[in-house]
């Protein structure tokens, strides 16, 4: 008997779908020539939370994807603790996002792709885990990495030949 030679999990799975959608997030972002990140947040298998990159369109160094994200499942949940959720996101979170992650006590982290230059759930600096913190956060790296790769990449050959 010739079987499979890895099992895809339920969670799995859920990963792709979710991921897709905070992919979509990101093509949201980069028609409206913002820098293509997406995030979504899931709680009880609902999304409760969505957010792309707005820096440029509110001129706001906050309005990155992550932090709309979570300011929509707070609001969605009428609290500030994210305890129970997911926050799925294309490009791995920097200093401030990642800050924000755990201040909101998110349980679980899905990163599409890692940032070599600020990430900071793993891959420049681990804050999401960082043992002097009261909470960390289970993170996972690659779900769709090479489409969130790609979206970024994208994006940036795009304004390079807009110039």
């Amino acid at each position: 008997m010739i079987g499979c030679p890895f099992k895809i999990q339920l969670g799995d799975i859920m990963d792709i779908i979710y991921m897709k959608e905070a992919l979509k997030e990101a093509s949201i972002a980069y028609s409206t020539y913002e820098v293509p990140i997406g995030a979504v947040i899931v709680y009880d298998g609902q999304i409760i939370g969505r957010g792309y990159n707005k820096k440029e369109k509110l001129k706001n160094p906050l309005a990155h994807a992550e932090l709309i994200a979570i300011d929509q499942a707070t609001k969605y949940l009428g609290q500030w603790r994210l305890t129970a959720c997911t926050m799925y996101v294309t490009l791995e979170p920097c200093a401030m996002c990642a800050g924000a992650l755990i201040n909101s006590r998110i349980d679980r982290l899905v990163i599409g792709a890692r940032d070599q230059r600020m990430g900071c759930a793993g891959t420049v600096e681990n804050i999401t885990c960082h043992d002097k913190f009261n909470h960390k956060i289970q993170v996972e790296h690659g779900v769709l990495e090479e489409e969130c790769s790609s979206i970024l990449s994208d994006f940036f050959k795009m304004l390079r030949s807009k110039r």
